[in-house]
Order: C-alpha cells, then sequence, then structure tokens
C-alpha cells in the first residue's frame, strides 16, 4: 500500500507577500488584477476570507464586500523562486514529486526508510523544514492514496497536518460529503442530491450499473472513489497538453467584427508562445470566447499546425452561439501526445530509398 503526501502551501501568493512585508499580516489581503481592468482575485489571505472573499472572484465584488480590502498585484517571478526553494525541500525527503502548480504537490514515500518510515513524521519534518527555510506555512494531508491525501491536506487548514491511516480508509470515506469527491462539481452534486446520495456510504450503496446508467463513464469512478480506489501513481514527468493565450478586455468586445480585430494579437502572441516552447508537433486548434454575461464556449478543430485563418472561422463559430458582447478572447493549440510527436519525428527522419 502506497503512502502519499498532499502538500498544498496556505494562500500562497498572499503567504509570500506578508512573509516580506509583515505588516500585511492582520489586514484583508488579496493578490490580483484591479477592479477597473475587471481582473479576478487570485488568492487571499484568511482575514478577507470571513468577509466572504475567495479565488476567482472578480475583484469588484470583492471590494464591494471589503472596502478596506488591500490588494496587490500578482510578482509571479517573485512567487516561482519561492516555489522552487519548497520543491527542493520535497525533493530532500523523496525524488516520486509531483508539482500540480507552485504551490501544491504530491509526493509518494511508500519506500522512504528516513523517520522509520513513518509518513506521519515525514509530513511534520515536511511542515517545519518548509516555514524554517522559506517562511510559507504548508498544510499536509496523509493517506494511502492521491484522493484521499488531497481531501485530508485541506481537512485542518490552516496550518494543518491530517493523517488517514490504511485502518480507518472505510469509517472516514463512509463519512464523506460526495461534494468532496475528485470531478464532482456543482452540477454532478446537485444530480446526486436529486437521487438522494449526500455521502459515500449512500453512494456505496447504489449498484455501479445504476450509476452508469445515471453518469456514464464517471459512474464507474464514483463508484471507486466511495470505496476509496484510487491507483493513480504520483507521476513525476507531467506531459505539456496546451499552450495557449487570453485576455480579458477593459470594455466588451460589442460585435463579432471587433472581436476580429482582437484576435491577431492573441495570434502573435500565441506564436511566440509556441517558439519559446520549441515549436512542438500540434494536435488541435481552439478559440475561448466568454460572453459579458460570463457565459463561455470553446471551439476546436483538428490541425497539424497554426494556421491563423483557422482561428478566425472558429471565433465565428464560436460567436455565433452567443451572439453577445464578449469580454474575454482566448486561442490556443492541444498538443499531440509525445508518442505520436516521436512517432512523426522517425517518419520525418527518413531518407527517400
Amino acid at each position: 500500500m502506497r503512502k502519499i503526501l498532499h502538500a498544498d502551501c496556505d494562500c500562497f501568493y498572499a503567504a509570500v507577500e506578508m512573509r516580506d512585508n509583515p505588516g500585511l499580516r492582520d489586514l484583508p489581503l488579496a493578490i490580483g488584477g484591479s477592479a477597473d481592468k475587471r481582473g479576478v482575485i487570485a488568492t487571499c489571505n484568511y482575514p478577507a476570507r470571513r468577509y466572504g472573499i475567495h479565488s476567482a472572484m472578480p475583484t469588484a465584488r470583492a471590494l464591494r464586500l471589503c472596502p478596506e480590502l488591500k490588494l496587490l498585484a500578482p510578482d509571479f517571478d517573485r512567487y516561482r523562486r519561492v516555489s522552487h526553494d519548497i520543491q527542493a525541500v520535497f525533493h530532500e525527503l523523496t525524488p516520486l514529486v509531483e508539482p500540480l502548480s507552485l504551490d501544491e504537490a504530491y509526493l509518494d514515500v511508500s519506500e522512504v526508510t528516513r523517520f522509520q518510515g513513518s509518513a506521519t513524521w515525514m509530513a511534520h519534518w515536511l511542515k517545519q523544514e518548509v516555514l524554517a527555510r522559506t517562511g510559507i506555512v504548508v498544510s499536509v494531508g496523509v493517506a494511502p492514496n492521491k484522493f484521499l491525501a488531497k481531501i485530508a491536506s485541506d481537512w485542518d487548514k490552516p496550518d494543518g497536518l491530517f493523517v488517514i491511516p490504511p485502518t480507518q480508509m472505510a469509517s472516514f470515506i463512509e463519512g464523506l460529503a460526495v461534494n468532496k469527491l475528485h470531478g464532482v462539481g456543482p452540477a454532478t452534486a446537485a444530480k446526486l442530491e436529486g437521487l438522494g446520495i449526500a455521502t459515500c456510504a449512500e453512494l456505496r450503496a447504489r449498484p455501479l450499473e445504476q450509476l452508469i446508467d445515471a453518469f456514464g463513464k464517471f459512474g464507474q469512478r464514483l463508484h471507486e472513489l466511495a470505496h476509496g480506489i484510487d491507483d493513480r501513481p504520483v507521476n513525476v514527468t507531467r506531459e505539456r497538453k496546451s499552450v495557449s493565450v487570453e485576455t480579458t478586455y477593459d470594455s466588451d468586445l460589442p460585435d463579432l467584427a471587433q472581436c476580429h480585430q482582437a484576435l491577431a494579437p492573441l495570434i502573435a502572441r500565441l506564436d511566440e508562445r509556441l517558439a519559446r516552447h520549441g515549436n512542438p508537433d500540434i494536435g488541435k486548434q481552439f478559440v475561448k470566447v466568454r460572453f459579458h454575461d460570463f457565459t463561455s464556449t470553446t471551439q476546436e478543430t483538428g490541425a497539424r499546425g497554426v494556421i491563423h485563418a483557422r482561428f478566425h472561422e472558429l471565433l465565428e463559430s464560436a460567436w455565433q452561439r452567443g451572439g453577445r458582447p464578449v469580454r474575454l478572447l482566448g486561442v490556443g493549440v492541444r498538443l499531440a501526445p509525445e508518442a505520436e510527436q516521436r512517432q512523426l519525428s522517425l517518419f520525418d527522419g527518413e531518407q527517400p530509398t
């Protein structure tokens, strides 16, 4: 049985700012874009959360909830440097580290012999070392799989350490609300509630066939999670799947013609980003449109390279779905799987006979 840690820094961007300026600690603080440019909150500290502020909230709404909110623009270069130092601590414990973002990662410590092999002691050490070396508080969950470790890291925040030993897995899962399950969003949670399923114990009681009828392939996954089954390994090599750019506009783009004009600089930025990534092989290209009422749509098509005119065709199709002013446009590509890229490169390198 595996021993998995999920480490998650508490309000990471805000934590870095408070570390570097202790005078911010007791103030409601948020990191995000400015309200006049229709920015959103990236993260906020716990004093701000008491006002109901949370990540992904429009900055304008956050300021209405808390007029005295201290708003700072993100400094991603600084956050990456701190993240690098934190990741270095993770790698001292085990080479099996799967970063999920700048502020969280899975660690497989199944074969670690330090601390007499105790994952709980390892988690204590991890918290102490990250705090001592970087000044950042990290919450850690300990469990036999990734699904439960991630739930555990959030169980006792802030500054949490929660352990789900194998002997307590079954009882823990039985009382777990279904909206805690990975992949269960508001729509799926509402559908489960409509079926009279609020906990994993109630989910376990339903036959697998019934779940598949109601949720398709995801019904199988619900059945597995309700029984604590998650065989996903900690993946130390993450494959990039897409490259994209997007912009939220200060003023809505009123019509399709204005959207076409706004597309050209986005495509230029995408070309630059692809060049920085070594112009990888492409499987699809897509356009994302978010209308003024926050509804979004994405249109994509297969492609073997970036065809600029095709982005305009996709935009036209996507815009027709709403036909309303647009607040955000994005363009991007989905990359061909690495195995397929290697196969293509073999054929490209062959000489005619």
